[in-house]
């Protein structure tokens, strides 16, 4: 396993699910729930901009590898996951939604499993769409964890309507994969 800067990144991104998830196990007690909320916030955009930064410093000192290719969307999945589950469990994302989204992250991700196996990875490699509906998430999820007004803005409002408009792209941008996938799927299936 090769450790370098962008590698240590992703890992970072992994490690922070915990603080994210353990920030609403706090007793109200010994946190305000806006300090919390805060912070919960924060510590997710923290971890999305390592996303976008890993893979930038990979590219720049060349430093891509196969691992790291794996390991990065491994750790975007998880801490998108951990995150819907934790507003699920607030009440500030709605079931459907969340499973939507992270029913299309499993099915998406097997399939480019599946087509790796088969010699088909081209056709699932990421498209504008996947990448789209990546923004929406990145956006609405720390808003939903903020829950507040900020400068004027309902972030609670913004979040549920950018986690529709994710959950929208979710589902266009799976069947453009699962459409893409398919000539290779009926041949190795039949």
């Amino acid at each position: 396993m090769p450790i370098n800067v962008p590698i240590f990144l992703t890992w970072l991104r992994i490690a922070m699910i915990p603080l994210v998830v353990g920030l609403f196990y706090i007793p109200d007690a010994w946190m305000s729930v806006g300090v919390r909320d805060t912070l919960a916030a924060v510590a997710f955009i923290v971890a999305a901009l390592t996303d976008w930064f890993d893979g930038w410093l990979a590219r720049r000192w060349n430093q891509t590898s196969a691992f790291g290719a794996f390991l990065d969307p491994v750790a975007d999945k998880l801490m998108v996951c951990a995150a819907l589950i934790v507003l699920l469990d607030l009440s500030r994302v709605d079931a459907f939604i969340s499973l939507i989204i992270i029913g299309r992250e499993i099915t998406i991700s097997a399939l480019r499993e599946w087509m790796a196996k088969i010699g088909a990875s081209a056709s699932v490699a990421v498209h504008r769409l996947g990448k789209f509906k990546t923004a929406a998430q990145m956006v609405a999820i720390p808003c939903l964890l903020y829950n507040q007004k900020l400068w004027g803005v309902d972030a609670r409002l913004l979040g549920n309507w950018l986690i529709l408009l994710a959950a929208v792209l979710t589902v266009w941008s799976m069947l453009y994969y699962l459409q893409r996938a398919w000539p290779a799927i009926r041949e190795k299936a039949g």
